[in-house]
C-alpha cells in the first residue's frame, strides 16, 4: 500500500540495559516463559492456552467489555469457538496518544493474520485500553507538529493522583482541539476529526475518550479493544485478585527474590519493588462535595488478606506487574506484545504467576516505527543538513546559522570601506594646495555621505540576514519536531491524529503492511516472502 507524502521506517525497539539484553537474547531463557519460534510451536503453545481455559466462556463474560462490533467482533467469535488471541496495549493518551498507540495495535494485528495462517487456527487481535491506569501525566498531554515546530497538547484541569483515567472527567479540551485542528491542516479528512469529535466529547471521561477513539479506528481492521475499567472486566477479574491478596505474602517473597537476581547480573529492574505492599489496588470511595471521587491505593500486604474479604465487587485492581498474569488468566493470550519497558518488566512477572500458581505469560517484542512527513525531508535537504545531526541538540542550528552567514558580506563591505577611506586619502591628497578646485571640507563631507550610505546598507543587508535566519530557524524547529522531536523517534512523541487527518486513514494500512515482515520473523524465526 502506498499513501503520497508519508514515510513509514521501521526503527529498533530501543530500551533500558535489560530490555536491549532481552531483544539481544543474552537473557531470558530462565526469567521468561519460552517464546516459540516456529509455526509448530506456536500451534503448540495455542493448544495449550486454549487447554487452560477449558470451558471458560471468557468472550461472553469480557464481552461487554469488548464492545466489539464489525470485524472485530467477528475475530473475537472465531478465537473463542475455536483460537486464540494476541495482545497488547497501553494507558489512555490525549487525542490516542503517541504513534506508539497505533504500532502497537497493527503490530499485533499482523501477528494474529501471519499466526492464524500458519497454525490453522483463528487468532484474533486485542487491544489492552488501561482506562483503569491512574498516570494523569501521561495521559494529559500530547505532541504535534506545526509549521513552527513542536506544540505540546494538554487537558485543561488540574493534575489528579491516584484516580482511574476512567473516572478523570475531560474538562475543557477547546484549546486542545483546535491546536488539533491546526496541525491538521486545512485539507484535513473530516472522518477522522469527526471521529475524534465523537469520543471527547464535554461529558466524557480521559479513559472513555480514549476507549471510543480507538475502538472507531481500530474495529474496522479487525482489532478489539478491551476497557480495563468495564464493570464487566472488574467482575471478570475479581476472583484473581482476591486470591493474589490471600497469596500477597508469597507473591512479595518471590518478586523480591527475582528482583535481586536481576541486580546481581548487573541490571536494573524495570519496576521498583516497594516493600509492605501488594500487587492489588483497592478503589476507595468518598464524598466530595456534590459527588464522590474514587481513589486507587495499593493494598499494604498485612492487610491483604481482610481486604481480600472485605472488599466490594469490582473495587480491586492489579498493578502493572500482575496485569499480564490477570490477562493470561482471563484471556487465551497466545502472547502479549511489549515495548522497551514492558519487555523489562516481564523478567519480574513469570515469578508472580509461580506463586499464584497462575499460567506464566509469553511476551514478545513488538514492532517500532516512525510515521514521517514527505516534506520534513524535503526541508532538510534545502537547509543543507543530514538526519543524523539533527540527533545533537544545537549543531543543526549552529550549521544553518553558518552557512547564512558564510556568503562574506561582512567581510566585502568592510573591504569596500577600506578602498573608500584609502581612495578618499587620494583624493586629499591630489586637491591639496592653492587652487584646489574643491576644499577639504568638502572632500570630508563626501566621506560622511559615503560613510552614512554605506552603514545604511550594511543595516539592510544584516536586516536581511536575520530574516532569513529567522525563516530558516522557524523551518529547521519543523523539520526538527517532525523527525527528532524533543530528541526522540517520532514514535514516541508525536499524536498520529494529525497524520490520519492529512493522508488518510490508509496510513494504518501502511503500518499495517510494514510491520508483517516483523510478524514473520516472530513466527517463523525469518521473513517470508510472499
Amino acid at each position: 500500500m502506498s499513501v503520497d507524502g508519508v514515510i513509514v521506517r521501521s526503527a529498533p525497539l530501543g530500551g533500558s540495559a535489560l530490555s536491549q539484553a532481552v531483544q539481544r537474547g543474552d537473557v531470558g531463557e530462565a526469567w521468561y516463559s519460552q517464546r516459540p519460534t516456529s509455526p509448530e510451536a506456536w500451534r503448540a503453545h495455542a493448544l495449550q492456552v486454549r487447554a487452560s481455559l477449558e470451558g471458560n466462556d471468557w468472550l461472553t463474560t469480557l464481552g461487554p467489555a469488548f464492545g466489539a462490533t464489525g470485524a472485530a467482533a467477528d475475530r473475537l467469535a472465531q478465537a473463542s469457538a475455536r483460537g486464540v488471541v494476541v495482545t497488547t496495549g497501553q494507558q489512555p493518551g490525549l487525542f490516542g496518544g503517541p504513534t506508539y498507540t497505533w504500532t502497537k495495535a497493527l503490530s499485533a494485528l499482523s501477528l494474529a493474520d501471519e499466526l492464524s495462517a500458519a497454525i490453522d487456527m483463528p487468532v484474533a487481535p486485542v487491544f489492552w485500553a488501561a482506562s483503569d491506569d491512574a498516570d494523569w501525566m501521561e495521559a494529559a498531554v500530547t505532541h504535534v507538529v506545526t509549521s513552527r515546530g513542536l506544540q505540546t497538547l494538554s487537558l485543561a484541569g488540574e493534575p489528579t493522583e491516584g484516580i482511574a483515567m476512567a473516572d478523570v472527567p475531560l474538562g475543557d479540551l477547546t484549546a486542545a482541539r483546535v491546536a488539533l485542528a491546526a496541525a491538521c491542516g486545512s485539507a484535513a479528512q473530516a472522518n477522522v476529526l469527526n471521529a475524534v469529535d465523537a469520543a471527547y466529547v464535554p461529558h466524557a471521561t480521559v479513559g472513555a475518550a480514549y476507549v471510543q477513539l480507538l475502538r472507531s479506528l481500530l474495529e474496522p481492521l479487525g482489532i478489539a479493544v478491551l476497557d480495563a475499567a468495564h464493570p464487566a472486566f472488574r467482575a471478570a477479574s475479581d476472583h484473581f485478585l482476591r486470591h493474589a491478596l490471600t497469596a500477597a505474602a508469597s507473591v512479595s517473597e518471590a518478586l523480591s527474590a527475582r528482583t535481586r537476581t536481576i541486580e546481581a547480573a548487573g541490571y536494573a529492574p524495570q519496576v521498583d519493588v516497594i516493600d509492605g505492599l501488594s500487587l492489588v489496588f483497592h478503589t476507595n470511595v468518598v464524598s466530595k462535595g456534590d459527588g464522590v471521587q474514587r481513589t486507587r491505593v495499593r493494598v499494604p500486604v498485612l492487610e491483604a488478606a481482610i481486604v481480600a474479604r472485605q472488599a466490594d465487587m469490582g473495587s480491586l485492581g492489579a498493578n502493572v506487574l500482575l496485569r499480564p498474569v490477570l490477562e493470561r488468566s482471563l484471556l487465551p493470550t497466545l502472547t502479549y506484545l511489549a515495548g522497551p519497558g514492558e519487555l523489562a518488566y516481564f523478567a519480574q512477572v513469570a515469578p508472580i504467576a509461580s506463586a499464584l500458581g497462575a499460567p506464566a505469560p509469553v511476551v514478545s517484542p513488538r514492532w517500532a516505527a516512525d510515521v514521517l512527513d514527505g516534506d520534513a525531508y524535503r526541508a532538510l535537504d534545502q537547509l543543507g543538513l543530514s538526519e543524523a545531526i539533527l540527533r545533537d541538540p544545537h549543531a543543526a542550528e549552529q550549521r544553518v546559522a553558518q552557512r547564512l552567514l558564510d556568503d562574506g558580506l561582512s567581510d566585502t563591505i568592510e573591504r569596500l570601506r577600506g578602498a573608500i577611506d584609502a581612495q578618499l586619502r587620494v583624493l586629499r591628497d591630489t586637491v591639496d594646495g592653492a587652487g584646489a578646485p574643491v576644499s577639504h571640507a568638502v572632500i570630508a563631507g563626501l566621506s560622511r555621505d559615503l560613510t552614512h550610505r554605506i552603514e545604511r546598507f550594511e543595516h539592510r543587508v544584516l536586516g536581511g540576514v536575520k530574516r532569513n535566519e529567522v525563516d530558516a530557524m522557524r523551518e529547521l524547529a519543523y523539520v526538527r519536531a517532525s523527525l527528532r522531536p524533543l530528541g526522540k523517534p517520532p514514535e514516541r512523541v508525536l499524536n498520529l491524529v494529525p497524520y490520519l487527518a492529512r493522508f488518510g486513514v490508509g496510513v494504518l494500512g501502511l503500518l499495517r503492511e510494514a510491520s508483517l515482515p516483523h510478524a514473520q520473523m516472530l513466527v517463523h524465526g525469518t521473513r517470508v516472502d510472499s
